[in-house]
């Protein structure tokens, strides 16, 4: 999704905004996908 950053972080992935700003954390890309879908529905 675009304006997220989905970075790896110890087993698991974290997601920042455009702004750097910490969302939420998933246990992987496509959990963390799925949940970026969700917000924008």
């Amino acid at each position: 999704m675009q304006g997220y950053r989905i970075q790896n972080v110890a087993g698991h992935v974290e997601v920042y905004d455009a702004d750097g700003v910490f969302c939420f954390s998933a246990d992987n890309t496509q959990e963390a996908m799925d949940e970026l879908r969700e917000m924008a529905a």
